[in-house]
């Protein structure tokens, strides 16, 4: 265990391994030094299983670069936790899928997108009755539970394609694990995995897949991850949200770079059990390709195909006047460039 946990970064080892690989961007360095420290040396974060959480677990040593000396993880069963949390203030900023996300967002919970961090964590597997979307019509599709991420993800699909998720498909609701053996055994047709589930299903030769958001247009051209922040901390802590957001797309260059020691590092810490999926989940995301994408963009399409499912009711531009804050991602994009 000693020389596995040699793997693991301290922070002073994340800081320089950015400084030497370039990552960090001498602007980016320097605008930091200039600035006034954080408003408040604590941040709270959610730890949920899905390891494309990664960049805020690998981010904690840079966080606490950026003067943040008291980092905290609040422990959530799953991704709905994610938005509970950051509406009521147990979590300040954290990564989040887009399409829930907007669906709480006009809700009014008080979240706001901040930009963008990654695209291509989620699968869609299916059974040999599935070779497209279209296939779906009259089909059995494992889920967390309605209004999950999978769920919405796959009703967005579905809507894309002309399908109507709500009298088209049937939906089975149990847990991942569930889920994944039901797909094994026949029971359902379709199940939506994020890491490490599409890392499982490929090691176990369960299913096949029907849509990799990283490589399918047209989820592949916009972000699937993105971050937020409770409004009322983004308020009163601008330059603590700046702080923070920086160190996470930091630690991005981290994941995309060293994905070996970054998977350790995640093992090594709890946020994930088993190196091999951790490993492979982190060279499958293309988490060095964050400057490529608009943030924007991507709220926009997710909300009009949310639209077309039925499940919100807010256009694009209400839901982007209302919740979202681009001051501070378009700052870093232009000091972090690589």
């Amino acid at each position: 265990m000693a020389a596995r946990r040699a793997q693991s970064w301290s922070r002073r080892e994340f800081v320089a391994a950015l400084t030497a690989a370039g990552t960090a961007g001498v602007l980016g360095v320097r605008q930091a030094d200039a600035e006034a420290p954080p408003e408040t040396t604590r941040l709270k974060l959610v730890k949920i299983p899905s390891i494309c959480q990664a960049p805020q677990y690998v981010a904690e040593a840079l966080l606490k670069a950026e003067g943040f000396t008291d980092v905290e993880y609040v422990q959530k069963a799953g991704a709905l936790g994610i938005t509970e949390a950051l509406a009521a203030g147990e979590a300040n900023i954290n990564n989040h899928f887009v399409a829930p996300s907007i669906i709480r967002v006009e809700a009014g919970d008080p979240i706001v997108f901040l930009g963008g961090l990654h695209i291509g964590c989620f699968e869609l597997f299916g059974t040999d009755r599935i070779q497209g979307i279209r296939d779906l019509k009259g089909k059995t599709v494992g889920v967390l539970e309605l209004g999950s991420s999978q769920h919405l993800f796959v009703s967005t699909m579905a809507a894309h394609v002309g399908l109507d998720p709500h009298r088209d498909i049937r939906w089975v609701t149990n847990p991942p694990a569930e889920s994944m053996r039901l797909l094994a055994t026949g029971q359902i047709d379709a199940f939506l995995g994020f890491p490490p589930e599409p890392q499982e299903l490929r090691a176990r030769g369960i299913g096949h897949v029907v849509v990799n958001s990283a490589l399918d247009r047209p989820w592949s051209q916009y972000f699937c991850c993105m971050m937020l922040g409770n409004r009322d901390f983004v308020r009163k802590h601008p330059i603590a949200t700046k702080r923070a957001m920086r160190a996470i797309l930091k630690a991005t260059s981290i994941c995309a770079l060293e994905p070996n020691r970054a998977a350790r590092h995640l093992v090594d810490n709890g946020f994930t059990p088993r190196f091999d999926y951790a490993l492979k989940a982190l060279s499958d995301i293309p988490y060095g390709r964050w400057r490529e994408y608009d943030p924007e963009d991507t709220v926009r399409f997710y909300a009009l195909r949310l639209h077309e499912a039925g499940m919100i009711k807010s256009n694009p531009a209400k839901i982007i006047a209302e919740g979202t804050d681009w001051r501070f991602f378009n700052e870093l994009k232009k000091e972090l460039k690589g």
